[in-house]
């Protein structure tokens, strides 16, 4: 059983607290289900917890811990042998029932972009969910999957031309 300190209890749990809500989505991101995303998110923390010994304190913490989280996710998706089916962007809905319709747009707006995002391979998607909906820097997304800052570029280019691509029969 790994033996933390106090402090390095306390730091971690204000780390957990601090990227939760980051963490639920990009599990979202790549398993598209509300309850395995809850659960994968969950179980990387407790994997976390279990190196947190081995933490490089001057590193970003979610980027250590994005790359628990993928591996993770990716398990789950080789071990399911499915493909995933979203629900992974936000949107504030308006209380009025005068505004239905504007709900109901929004929400076929949604699904249109989660669909067409659900589409792309695991390497675009991931790239334009890391920038897009995690606003992670390209040298973060550089770390995060090792790979050259200029590719990261490069892959997050074509990943939105063949996003748009499938959503231009969409746009009027």
């Amino acid at each position: 059983m790994l033996n933390l300190t106090i402090d390095q209890k306390i730091e971690f749990s204000k780390l957990v607290k601090l990227n939760m809500k980051r963490a639920y989505f990009s599990a979202l991101g790549f398993l598209g289900s509300h309850d395995e995303a809850m659960d994968a998110s969950q179980a990387a923390f407790i994997r976390a917890y279990g190196s947190f010994d081995k933490f490089d304190r001057s590193k970003n913490f979610f980027t250590w811990y994005y790359k628990i989280l993928r591996n993770y996710c990716l398990n789950v998706i080789r071990d399911n042998k499915k493909f995933i089916t979203g629900d992974f962007l936000e949107w504030e809905e308006y209380p009025s029932s005068e505004d239905t319709e504007i709900n109901l747009e929004k929400a076929e707006l949604k699904n249109i972009i989660e669909t067409g995002i659900l589409e792309l391979s695991e390497m675009d998607r991931e790239v334009i969910i890391l920038r897009e909906f995690q606003d992670m820097s390209y040298q973060e997304i550089s770390e995060i999957l090792q790979i050259p800052v200029g590719t990261v570029m490069s892959k997050l280019f074509y990943a939105r031309k063949k996003l748009g691509k499938k959503l231009e029969k969409y746009i009027k």
